[in-house]
């Protein structure tokens, strides 16, 4: 039992021992770094800073009461001034290219291919040869079919000869009316063949040129499908080529059925100009003017489809592409205009902010006609030369105090600024990251649930055990973390 209690005093004793110590770590720990040698250099200026810290913190009453005093002073702002100018009424719509016209090339007559006058791609015009068939046997039919003419011929000048005789014959009644009569039919019939003859000799000549394959309009062509040997003829699908009118070229594109009279009503009174647009929606491929609106809408999408013509000198169109084609309706005439961005909308609708001359803006509703991604324009509210709050809405309300910056990186709204000048901090302060962040420094440690600071003789800092954590990250002095850093 005795031992079992000096036992218990022992562990007690050396516990207490460990506690004080472990409590009084900041009193003997920095004399014994001295006295060792492990002072670091750093140390005094970075105490220093740490107490510029802690007292900027006790003049601004805490990290907290700073955060509301930072946005103090005018609102920061861009401003733009309302103008007149005239807005041209767009209706969009999305189609694709089309050839203005396409032909597929195909042989006439059956043969064989023996030459190829095109390169693929190329620009041909009408009645240029793009390829020749084998024509041996549609020659051999024609001389066939001149041939027939020339017996026939010879046929009808015999029968006009006995003609003539037997009707000499009657005259001279050495001969009957019958043989004249029977003579006549004879010759007419000679006639009729020489006739079909005639149209069976142009038959035979047609059907030769038919060996002879031409562009039937301005075009270009495209990837060729035969090659010279093939045997081809009229009942092949693919052709020989597809031939495409691009210069000029055709967009198809559908509107809604909604803006169908107002389409009517404005190509009423002269051509209405097309703009196809590219991918990015801001860039003019090509102008053009509107051919013909379709004769009725689309009853599975209510759209109706419109066709534009465009020049496409510069081959920006190509068929088959998707395209967005923007149809001019209308131009709105000295029209007050501002930067969308401007209109706000609130529960009693649009409105916004006007800035008058004290540098004060009031809230004013308006009446906006029209508006797209760039510019609004303002039926009511709004007059030409007033100055409208286009960014830095965050912290504005009616009769606020602004500034109108010409830089927008100010207009944030936790728009960071000099803390001497009073002006707005940002939440990561730049010198206060700097601070936490600099090479040495070191979270400063805790006992007992309390921290404190070390003053550059090793000794706690007064009344900071509690104050130095008011920031949410307290630094101690390098002094304590240099061994363990060395170690």
């Amino acid at each position: 039992m005795a031992r079992t209690f000096r036992v218990a005093v022992w562990l007690a004793i050396i516990g207490a021992v460990g506690y004080g110590a472990y409590a009084t770590r900041d009193r003997w720990l920095g004399p014994a770094e001295k006295l060792l040698g492990y002072q670091n250099a750093a140390a005094p200026a970075e105490q220093a800073q740490g107490e510029r810290r802690g007292g900027g913190r006790s003049q601004g009453g805490g990290g907290g009461r700073r955060s509301l005093s930072q946005f103090s002073g005018p609102v920061p702002v861009l401003a733009a001034d309302a103008k007149t100018a005239d807005v041209p009424v767009y209706i969009d719509g999305v189609g694709s290219v089309k050839a203005l016209n396409t032909v597929t090339v195909r042989a006439q007559v059956s043969g064989k291919i023996v030459e190829i006058d095109f390169v693929e791609g190329q620009d041909i015009k009408k009645g240029d040869v793009i390829a020749r068939i084998d024509d041996g046997v549609y020659k051999a039919q024609r001389d066939q079919a001149v041939a027939k003419k020339a017996q026939d011929e010879a046929l009808l000048a015999g029968a006009q000869r006995d003609l003539a005789r037997f009707q000499l014959m009657v005259k001279s009644a050495s001969g009957t009316q019958q043989q004249v009569d029977t003579q006549t039919s004879l010759v007419a019939q000679y006639t009729a063949q020489v006739q079909v003859d005639v149209a069976a000799i142009e038959s035979a000549q047609a059907t030769l040129d038919y060996t002879t394959i031409k562009a039937p309009i301005d075009g270009r062509t495209g990837i060729r499908n035969v090659d010279v040997g093939n045997l081809v003829s009229s009942s092949d699908a693919t052709g020989i080529v597809t031939l495409s009118q691009i210069r000029p070229i055709s967009v198809l594109f559908s509107i809604p059925q909604q803006q169908l009279a107002r389409i009517n009503a404005a190509s009423a009174a002269g051509t209405l100009a097309v703009q196809a647009m590219g991918s990015d929606g801001q860039t003019v491929v090509d102008n053009g003017t509107l051919a013909v609106v379709d004769n009725q809408v689309d009853p599975t999408t209510g759209t109706v489809k419109l066709k534009a013509n465009f020049p496409n000198e510069k081959l920006a169109l190509w068929p088959g592409a998707f395209v967005n084609a923007r149809l001019l309706v209308e131009t709105l005439k000295g029209v007050t205009v501002i930067p969308s961005g401007a209109v706000q909308r609130g529960p009693n609708g649009t409105f916004v902010y006007i800035v008058s001359q004290d540098q004060t803006v009031a809230m004013k509703p308006v009446k906006v006609r029209q508006q797209d991604d760039t510019q609004a324009v303002i039926a009511e509210g709004v007059s030409p030369g007033d100055k409208v709050v286009t960014t830095g809405f965050a912290r504005l309300q009616d009769g606020s105090k602004v500034q109108i910056s010409a830089n927008p990186d100010e207009v944030a709204p936790n728009a960071p600024a000099s803390k001497d000048q009073g002006q707005p901090v940002a939440e990561n302060d730049p010198q206060t990251s700097q601070d936490n962040g600099n090479g040495g420094e070191r979270p400063h440690r805790r006992h007992n649930g309390q921290g404190g600071h070390r003053g550059q003789d090793g000794q706690p800092a007064a009344s900071e055990g509690q104050g130095a954590d008011t920031g949410g990250n307290s630094v101690s002095n390098n002094s304590s973390a240099a061994p363990t850093q060395q170690q």
